[in-house]
């Protein structure tokens, strides 16, 4: 990683966290608001200045994306800002600070989110920068994750010689299992909850089975072609017998490299993909297809050695030339004994390489892995969509472990998240998940959950269709006014869970909320539910617009986040360089952007 060693010049990169900062010290706080308290406490009124039709006029689906699409506004970053802040002022309000403008709103937004900044690498720089090829094989949202990502991992892993990895909030085990049965690398998945655990280990069980089956049938569909292929060819010219033999092998080396990669797609449950270029990380077909000498290797790194024996013309294992001549003679099953014989050694002397061990520990950044990696020894420590806390703890696990030569975190979760600077039950903790980095603390900087919330928000997946439940966050803003009204409790904390989808109308709606609050239904008729229905419907298109402003911001608010980790690890002696790679596509896995950092 060379290119890439240099990284960015700490104050440059502190340089655009407080404008990013500066930016959301007059947007955020339209996103630390509940969307419960919508109408109680009139919101729409004391953040926006314009009408909801201006709002989702410019915010409709084809704008939207059509804005994403088009290049960021090109100004420099100290001019978007401005001095004391005057350059907002065209968005908002310089008395009330109510937003005045939302093109220029949206702009702005795109100006400070993650892929205009210049701060992101993208996943062909750094696998070009480390020599790594990418075999995309996968589909749905998992599959796409997983196997990204753990291409990075080997890479990484590669790039320093190491053999152990440390999965932490491993969940289910995708991850791990794949890498360690596509890698073979030995792999320690960590997760808080047992259930997790259990089902890790049961699944990663099931999952080498059928690896192992996936295998089988592939020597076996290999085994019958050559076969096939050797009788024609013996019928055809017995004299070329030998010279068909070896065309036969080139051939099944071809088509075993192709029963592998759908192997490798079916045992993780996805289809197996045509070979075509990834739009998303930029491998052509030219870039994709290896030399022969590569394809060999690739086979052999990840298939057991009698496969290689298995695919081969049953006379071409273990027979010298002079008993070439009466090979063809012997019945199938004689052919079949001597095979067998010739692969007990070398099978008795085979050791599985790939290992995985699921484990049960809660993580914190205080934790001492060697009390629970007994054999903890260099390695590169992961996490995909680590929830909230984790994701930090990751990183601070990383500086200080002699070990973890390596790290690449994805995290999720944000709201989640523990603040230094917000209210606590608990006053005696100190260590906080946000932030990380010396700016952001100095500055005394605080988000809250709310905020932190809309950071979790998918403007990309919104740009393309992917609509947002309006009508049952409209539902809930109304079912509060009820509350406050007729039963004079103010709290907009409690939880109701998904009463939406299990109702048939707002009265419905209403009346198993009640139940879930614990209230009285006695004290509202229908007919009086209804009437605050209808005087309301009307105002929907106001939740709708607030949301969707909520959307526009909510990557600023994850950059926010990311760059405070990643000036976090500029800030550690011990780092020899610190990035972030967008490793996902944004559309399939929201939270695409990974924190990568390696040890000098």
């Amino acid at each position: 990683l060379a290119a890439f060693c240099a990284g960015l010049i700490m104050s440059r990169l502190t340089e655009r966290l407080r404008a990013v900062a500066e930016f959301l010290r007059w947007g955020l706080p339209l996103c630390q608001t509940h969307t419960v308290e919508f109408y109680t406490r009139g919101l729409w009124e004391k953040f926006v200045a314009l009408p909801p039709e201006t709002v989702l006029g410019a915010l409709s689906g084809d704008r939207l994306q059509r804005l994403l699409e088009e290049p960021a506004p090109q100004r420099p970053l100290e001019d978007a800002a401005g001095k004391n802040n005057s350059g907002f002022y065209n968005i908002f309000c310089k008395s009330t600070q109510r937003l005045i403008n939302v093109q220029a709103f949206v702009l702005a937004a795109k100006f400070y989110s993650m892929p205009n900044l210049g701060v992101c690498i993208s996943l062909e720089q750094i696998l070009e920068a480390n020599q790594t090829m990418i075999y995309n094989f996968m589909n749905d949202k998992k599959s796409h994750e997983v196997k990204l990502m753990s291409d990075l991992v080997d890479g990484i892993a590669k790039y320093y010689g190491l053999n152990q990895v440390i999965d932490l909030g491993s969940g289910k085990g995708y991850l791990s299992s794949f890498l360690s049965l596509q890698y073979n690398l030995k792999v320690y998945g960590i997760d808080s909850s047992n259930t997790n655990t259990h089902g890790a280990n049961e699944r990663n069980r099931k999952l080498k089975k059928h690896w192992t089956a996936y295998q089988r049938r592939a020597e076996a569909n290999v085994r019958d072609q050559t076969l096939k292929e050797a009788k024609k060819s013996a019928k055809q010219d017995k004299e070329k017998c030998n010279a068909n033999t070896s065309e036969t092998w080139l051939r099944t080396n071809n088509s075993l490299q192709s029963q592998v990669q759908v192997a490798v797609s079916e045992a993780f449950g996805i289809e197996s993909a045509e070979i075509s270029p990834d739009p998303n990380i930029g491998i052509t077909k030219n870039q994709y297809e290896l030399k022969p000498e590569v394809q060999v290797q690739f086979i052999e790194n990840n298939i057991p050695e009698n496969v290689f024996l298995d695919i081969l013309p049953t006379d071409a294992v273990e027979v010298d030339c002079s008993s070439k001549s009466n090979c063809r003679e012997l019945c199938e099953e004689e052919k079949e004994q001597r095979k067998v014989a010739s692969l007990k050694a070398k099978a008795s002397r085979s050791k599985e390489a790939n290992i995985y061990s699921p484990l049960t520990s809660f993580i914190t950044a205080e934790t001492e892995l060697h009390d629970i990696v007994g054999d903890l020894e260099d390695c590169v420590i992961v996490g995909l969509h680590t929830c909230g806390d984790l994701a930090p703890s990751t990183l601070r696990l990383f500086s200080a472990v002699p070990e973890i030569k390596a790290v690449c975190s994805v995290g999720c979760c944000y709201h989640l998240l523990s603040e230094e600077h917000e209210m606590h039950e608990e006053e005696t903790r100190g260590i906080w998940g946000f932030p990380l980095g010396r700016y952001l603390k100095e500055e005394g900087w605080f988000c809250g959950r709310n905020a932190r919330m809309a950071a979790c928000l998918a403007l990309e997946r919104v740009a393309v269709g992917q609509m947002l439940p309006t009508e049952s966050l409209f539902y809930r803003a109304v079912l509060q006014v009820i509350v406050e009204e007729c039963y004079g409790i103010k709290r907009s904390d409690r939880n109701i869970g998904k009463v939406y989808s299990k109702s048939s109308s707002f009265l419905d709606y209403v009346r198993i909320s009640l139940k879930k609050l614990e209230l009285d239904e006695s004290k509202i008729s229908d007919s009086l539910i209804l009437e605050y229905f209808e005087k309301y419907k009307h105002r929907m298109n106001e939740l709708e617009a607030f949301n969707m402003l909520k959307v526009v911001l909510g990557p600023c608010i994850e950059v926010l986040i990311l760059l405070d980790r990643l000036c976090y690890l500029k800030e550690q002696e011990n780092i020899a360089w610190s990035g972030l790679v967008k490793l996902f596509d944004p559309i399939k896995s929201p939270r695409c952007y990974a924190v990568v950092a390696l040890k000098k």
